[in-house]
């Protein structure tokens, strides 16, 4: 492994915790300097000393709720992400979504606010609500906006670094030869392009696969790749007798299945050679068995029957 991937399989590791972390952050400071700004701005136009508690639960109680809606925003931009391609679709959609987020944010706020001016003794004046919905909206717009821009921006140094697969392009006919048509061939390889590298690797040599939005996720050799499409229209390009479907997310590689250990529920887990473990939902159990059973792979062909003892 070299020193770049060291770095990056440990960050990895830590992803989901640096992810929550950078928001907590980025939310932290932006509430603090709010407070501070509202705070100077009101002590220059109230005829008396404001009090520094109103402005920092103003901006406390509209950054927790930020915070709240951030992992619906995540999983909306990953649904209807904002490409080239993708762009009169997207942008219609997350116009909408800006509206709600504004509603939720202006609600939520609302109500921690109450409570806190509650706990205070004091009355907390919201005032008219039409004309406070649009003039929050004329700030929740640009919040909305820069939070789909650093998921933008994120996903792409992800793609970067982690790799991005495409299938192989099939080889073009030899000029003024008429191709008979065939059957489309399945790919046996994935070119993956990695920090300005380009490698193949080989199809045999995925170990499970998962569903990531409009991409799938490519387990290869301890390295993960993404691969734009989804997990049906990715499944039937792979060999049927090889992969097979465990999950609504997941498929796995029947050679890489070391065991599969039932679980009360009904569910299971696959235990695959790399270490990992992988679910098996009851709806997809069966016939994953089944599979699993009669493929003429080493870890699932049975043991060939024992000679009779002779009688005597």
């Amino acid at each position: 492994m070299t020193p770049s991937s060291d770095w990056f399989a440990r960050y990895l590791a830590v992803r989901r915790r640096f992810e929550v972390g950078f928001w907590c952050v980025v939310l932290t400071l932006q509430a603090t300097f709010n407070s501070v700004v509202t705070w100077m701005d009101l002590d220059r136009v109230a005829a008396q000393q404001p009090q520094l508690w109103q402005p920092v639960l103003w901006e406390v109680t509209s950054a927790l709720v930020i915070g709240a809606l951030i992992p619906a925003i995540v999983a909306f931009e990953r649904r209807f992400p904002v490409r080239w391609d993708t762009l009169r679709a997207a942008l219609p959609m997350h116009l909408v979504a800006s509206l709600v987020f504004c509603v939720l944010h202006v609600g939520g706020m609302w109500w921690l606010r109450r409570a806190g001016y509650a706990l205070l003794n004091e009355r907390y004046d919201f005032g008219p609500w039409p004309l406070q919905l649009a003039y929050e909206y004329l700030k929740d717009v640009r919040s909305y906006a820069m939070i789909v821009v650093a998921l933008m921006s994120y996903r792409f140094l992800m793609l970067r670094l982690t790799g991005e697969a495409r299938v192989l392009d099939a080889p073009e006919p030899a000029p003024g030869a008429e191709a008979a048509p065939q059957p489309e061939p399945r790919p046996t390889r994935f070119l993956v392009r990695k920090l300005r590298r380009e490698f193949l690797v080989m199809a045999s040599d995925i170990a499970w696969v998962q569903a990531q939005g409009n991409y799938v996720g490519l387990r290869v050799n301890g390295h993960d790749y993404l691969l734009r499409a989804t997990l049906t229209d990715f499944l039937q390009q792979l060999d049927p007798e090889r992969f097979v479907r465990v999950h609504r997310s997941h498929a796995v590689n029947l050679d890489h299945v070391a065991e599969i250990e039932p679980l009360d529920s009904g569910d299971a887990r696959l235990h695959l050679r790399d270490g990992a473990a992988v679910p098996c939902s009851r709806r997809y159990r069966e016939a994953m068995g089944q599979r699993a059973g009669g493929a003429a792979t080493p870890s699932a062909a049975a043991a060939p029957p024992a000679a009779a003892a002779p009688r005597r």
